[in-house]
């Protein structure tokens, strides 16, 4: 991405998944000093469980800047150095870290989150999540000036991006970019975004996601077992379970059947629901890679009348 800004700012980036390094890419390229990134510390990860450091941080390497990774911002050291960096503004993007107050303050502009809904709607950490899980039609991006609260900052700057067929994933990496343009857009020209507050009475909440929450409901509606399919896809993934075993199912479709909830009531791995049914096209057992339904029956044979849980 190519960017022109007329204004060059000491900013301190803070984030930590994929879903930040599209704007840390973008103002970067624009040209402001970015004096530090905070990021989460590394996590252990993938089969050998080493410590991998975050997109952010990798990313933040790759391009030479300061990373900083601390457990906690509480610590008046944490806050005495943050504030030494002199900044214009502080910009966040699914950090995963509270701001005390004096992290809050201490930028002249304040911190700026790029927050992935329509705010007030879908405040918190899941909001593409919810959005889908929701069916509805449309999210965006909010970028926002950062406050005590949880995600009731002003307003500054929106774009609406429809949900469509989208996967989490999908979405996600739209909103991303979306994002990432938004907070240039916003920083080159500050006085041109007034702040709007935000409705508190229209304000819901996006709760973080659980594994469990990602379990297969069949006794719902096709249609609603689709959104879980869609809304936990890439993780933690919409699974059933069967003889021990977990399985993922990463894109379905709708057909014209009917059975006894839960019900695999054909050979196609076809599922019956509370009111219509879902053919997967797409399957992982526990363990195993992706497959695809044709390949998936090659090698799993679940009989025709079981339940699936």
């Amino acid at each position: 991405m190519t960017f022109e800004n007329s204004k060059k700012l000491r900013i301190a980036f803070m984030g930590t998944p994929e879903f930040a390094v599209p704007a840390l890419r973008a103002l970067h390229a624009a040209g402001h000093d970015i004096e530090a990134v905070y990021s989460q510390p590394p996590r252990r990860a993938g089969r050998g469980k080493k410590f991998t450091p975050s997109p952010v941080q990798q990313v933040a390497e790759e391009l030479g800047i300061d990373v900083r990774v601390p457990v906690s911002l509480k610590t008046e050291e944490a806050q005495t150095e943050f504030t030494a960096l002199d900044l214009d503004v502080a910009v966040v993007a699914a950090y995963g870290l509270i701001l005390p107050q004096a992290i809050l303050d201490a930028p002249k502009i304040g911190c700026l989150n790029i927050h992935g809904s329509l705010l007030p709607r879908w405040r918190g950490a899941a909001p593409v999540q919810r959005a889908i899980l929701a069916g509805d039609e449309a999210t965006g991006i909010t970028i926002m000036q950062m406050e005590a609260g949880l995600d009731t900052g002003p307003m500054l700057l929106k774009s609406q991006t429809p949900v469509g067929e989208k996967t989490a994933g999908e979405l996600t990496d739209e909103l991303a970019q979306t994002g990432a343009k938004l907070m240039v857009q916003y920083l080159a020209s500050t006085e041109n975004y007034p702040p709007e507050v935000q409705d508190d009475v229209l304000a819901t909440y996006a709760k973080k996601i659980t594994k469990e929450e990602a379990r297969l409901d069949f006794s719902q509606s096709a249609a609603n077992a689709l959104l879980q399919i869609r809304a936990f896809n890439p993780v933690p993934g919409a699974f059933f379970e069967y003889d021990g075993d977990r399985y993922r199912i990463h894109s379905a479709e709708i057909v014209n059947a009917s059975g006894e909830a839960g019900t695999l009531i054909d050979d196609q791995m076809t599922i019956a629901c509370g009111a219509g049914a879902i053919k997967p096209n797409l399957l992982q057992k526990a363990g195993r890679p992706k497959l695809p339904l044709s390949k998936f029956l090659n090698g799993t044979k679940i009989p025709v009348g079981t339940v699936l849980r």
